[in-house]
């Protein structure tokens, strides 16, 4: 396992000191959404189904920055759509970084030899590249021969120009755990990416293949399967043990989707980036009018098989945070 020390005494603060001034909804990573046009049309996702007037909808950076000034995230992960499509999107970028923001900007990979060079290093930027699986099956899920070597080709180009740079795997039920094992020991051993984020699919209603998405069990004999005999120790995850803990069904979480809050060219969504029970026209609206605990296993019949990072890894972070044989378990794992 690897988390970035900077990274994690920062977050570790921030909680810490949300927690002192007892608020009780508070953002650990803000999900931006600048666009939802994509030039993929990956099975598991249905971002593009938007009409073609907001596909060609870019938000502007005025905007994207009063939502992360508004929330107060230390984290923003901006996502889409395919972001690298965004004009601005470099701008966007260097702001946050400015402001000593950690950004994750998750990309297919395709356009990033294009855009690679109006970008910086820096220890606030990471390039997170989506890989879900070995060349067939990459290829497989994202509809588009070819689209696994250039991700890879990607991944190496950043890599040369001082980049951080990690992988983000999404894993179906007909992934078995030994395709999970596969593009891990890839990614870690042969391709050798600086971290890596995994998470069971969730059934995104808008997505084409609806026949594939995970349930609960599914996904603990998966994991279980796939992180035996050590494997979980050696990869360079950016996971907590206990989010690790929570995808094997060796602990249970509640869910805290405030705790990765989206906003889109439609607002604040509600209560999360997978689910849209409606927006929010100010963060603040957002956490005071939100019923979040009607949210999670055992009392929305939406969230039944959910296991996403966006509920879950957030309720790992609170967990770690609070316990501090949990605390050190983290640092040394």
């Amino acid at each position: 396992m690897t988390v970035d020390i900077r990274y994690a005494v920062r977050v570790g603060s921030y909680v810490a000191k949300q927690k002192l001034k007892r608020n009780k909804h508070f953002p650990i990573v803000l999900e931006l959404e600048p666009l939802f046009a994509c030039n993929l049309a990956c099975t598991g996702c249905g971002k593009i189904q938007h009409p073609a007037s907001v596909l060609k909808q870019r938000m502007t950076v005025e905007d994207a920055i009063a939502a992360v000034e508004e929330c107060g995230a230390p984290v923003v992960a901006i996502a889409g759509g395919e972001p690298l499509m965004h004009p601005k999107l470099h701008e966007i970028v260097a702001e946050l970084v400015k402001r000593k923001k950690f950004v994750l900007l998750c990309t297919n990979g395709l356009l990033l030899p294009k855009k690679i060079d109006n970008f910086t290093p820096s220890p606030y930027f990471t390039w997170i590249v989506h890989i879900d699986g070995l060349r067939e099956r990459h290829d497989l899920v994202t509809d588009r021969q070819g689209t696994f070597d250039q991700a890879i080709e990607a991944i190496k180009l950043a890599q040369s120009k001082g980049f951080t740079v990690g992988t983000n795997s999404t894993f179906f039920n007909n992934d078995s755990p030994q395709d999970v094992i596969d593009v891990l020991d890839h990614l870690n051993d042969v391709v050798g990416v600086d971290q890596m984020q995994i998470s069971p699919a969730y059934a995104y209603e808008k997505a084409p293949d609806q026949d594939h998405f995970l349930g609960v069990e599914e996904t603990r004999a998966m994991f279980s399967k796939a992180f035996a005999g050590g494997n979980r120790k050696k990869w360079r995850l950016n996971h907590s043990p206990i989010f690790l803990d929570f995808l094997e069904g060796k602990t249970e979480l509640d869910c805290t989707a405030w705790g990765i809050p989206s906003y889109s060219l439609f607002g604040w969504q509600r209560p999360c980036y997978l689910m849209n029970d409606g927006y929010a026209s100010t963060y603040k609206e957002l956490v005071e009018e939100t019923d979040w605990d009607a949210y999670g296993r055992g009392k929305d019949p939406r969230c039944e098989n959910c296991m996403a990072h966006c509920g879950y890894e957030p309720s790992a972070v609170l967990a770690t945070t609070s316990s501090l044989r949990e605390s050190i378990r983290a640092a040394v794992s």
